[in-house]
């Protein structure tokens, strides 16, 4: 006997959800999650990141010239405010080998702030919108945001701007962590309150807050105003604290993979720069990641816009019927043509 049961029975079990459809209907952060991975890779997360990554390492010997050059210049009646920015600085990459490749570009900057230039100008400004451009396109993939119509030289123009305005949002993220500890600590002074283990453990907790805060605000204006179209800043205010508090998380795992990585022949024969790749592309995909994470909230989804429907045509149509009328008018006819063939005979 022939079970008829079996196809329905299969058709039901699969157009049933199964457990991780039921798990992503039952926990909306994870379906955001799961939405934000799909997104990340329909946007080619990873070819942008790639991207990202060799034109940071391009870009970052000629920025840290120019950067340092500059404030070798403003700050050269305050040497300890220097020595604090350099330090907040080397301290936000996760490897003892970063800081000291870091450090060596920052002090040769410092000395020949004088013999930078011209060159080095045009230098740190072309590697810098190639890194900024890139940047810009990969949070603008991650937003779904369309093509711009500009052309080239407004386009460059808005890049530049960007480079600029990331500059600043950095300048003061590193100048709120390098501040703040040294304000801490005459605080502590002024209080009359000595070295010790609680005065050393408000102090760190102060410093993470601080540097949160400033990881918070340069994340804000990445995700917020760095994509094409800018979005509002309260769309990215949960996405900037996601990233600031996932960079320093990052930050610690890159410490124990780059010195698991000190003992490879790969690290002995490139050294530092190994490191600093890696880093940068971690740095890269997490950001990236974060941009879809933020993009799939359900308040930042784009709302559909419904075309209205075309304008209405009333054509009045007036259906011709034959009625009594018309046949009586075909019956005089043929009578009148009737008796007009029998008047010529």
């Amino acid at each position: 006997m022939v079970d008829r049961s079996q196809p329905a029975r299969t058709a039901r079990e699969q157009s049933s959800p199964g457990r991780f459809e039921l798990l992503r209907a039952r926990y909306p952060r994870l379906d955001r999650l799961v939405r934000a991975a799909q997104r990340y890779q329909s946007h080619y997360g990873d070819y942008y990141a790639a991207a990202i990554t060799y034109f940071s390492v391009l870009a970052l010997v000629p920025l840290l010239m120019i950067v340092f050059a500059v404030a070798g210049f403003v700050l050269a009646s305050n040497p300890e405010l220097l020595q604090r920015l350099q330090s907040a600085i080397s301290e936000a990459v996760p490897s003892s080998q970063l800081s000291q490749l870091i450090n060596g570009v920052v002090d040769e900057a410092i000395k020949q702030a004088g013999a930078v230039g011209i060159i080095g100008l045009l230098a740190a400004l072309y590697s810098g919108l190639g890194w900024m451009t890139n940047l810009r396109e990969a949070l603008t993939a991650q937003w779904a945001q369309g093509p711009t119509a500009l052309s080239f030289l407004k386009r460059t123009l808005a890049d530049l701007l960007s480079l600029v305005g990331l500059g600043a949002a950095m300048a003061v993220s590193f100048a709120i962590s390098a501040l703040g500890g040294g304000v801490g600590r005459m605080l502590f002074r002024l209080a009359g309150i000595g070295n010790n283990f609680w005065a050393g453990l408000v102090l760190w907790l102060l410093a993470l807050l601080l540097s949160l805060a400033a990881s918070w605000l340069v994340f804000l204006w990445v995700l917020a105003r760095l994509p094409r179209q800018p979005v509002t800043l309260r769309s990215a205010v949960w996405g900037a604290l996601f990233a600031a508090i996932g960079f320093e998380v990052l930050k610690q795992v890159g410490v124990v993979y780059l010195n698991s990585l000190s003992s490879s022949p790969a690290a002995a024969a490139f050294g530092p720069i190994l490191g600093l790749l890696v880093f940068a592309y971690l740095t890269s995909r997490f950001l990236l990641f974060v941009t879809a994470w933020t993009a799939s909230a359900r308040e930042n989804q784009p709302v559909a816009e419904v075309e209205p429907p075309p304008p209405a045509v009333i054509r009045p149509e007036v259906p011709s019927r034959r009625g009594a009328g018309v046949t009586v008018g075909v019956f005089g006819l043929g009578t009148l043509l009737g008796w007009l063939l029998r008047g010529r005979r």
